[in-house]
């Protein structure tokens, strides 16, 4: 049997950053992230939102990738918001996200950070965490 443990913080937010996830959408949504992750076997160790995105934790098995893992998070928590009617406007994630490792020696920073994403961003847009995050990690050069 292998021993595989990839820890990815994984980060996408509402299409067009639309501020769609009110504090009682949250509450729930988030409860259902986590079950529905449980229900498909991946590990999720933190998640938390603010009205426009999302950031979770999560490690990947080994058959696990990233886009799949992804795919079925976002696809799934969309289209159950969508049929339970619990946005007044149709809700979708956008098609873009950010997805980078993260060492055994990150995880207690990146959790706290996913734990005061209210908090954090009183100081910080979204779009402006955006374009550091793009920065730090050298996405940049890949836009092309």
């Amino acid at each position: 049997m292998p021993f595989i443990k990839i820890w990815i913080h994984l980060i996408f937010s509402t299409k067009n950053r639309a501020h769609l996830i009110t504090k009682e959408l949250k509450r729930i949504l988030l409860a259902h992230i986590r079950e529905n992750a449980k229900s498909k076997d991946i590990y999720l160790d933190s998640v938390n939102c603010v009205s426009d995105h999302i950031h979770l934790l999560v490690s990947l098995k080994g058959e696990q990738s990233i886009s799949k893992v992804t795919m079925l998070l976002k696809g799934e928590s969309s289209y159950w918001i969508n049929q339970n009617n619990l946005s007044k406007l149709k809700f979708e994630w956008q098609d873009e996200y950010i997805a980078v490792s993260i060492g055994e020696s990150s995880l207690t920073k990146v959790r706290k950070y996913i734990a005061d994403q209210e908090e954090h961003h009183k100081k910080k847009t979204f779009a402006e965490e955006y374009e550091e995050l793009i920065k730090e990690y050298g996405f940049e050069k890949l836009r092309g």
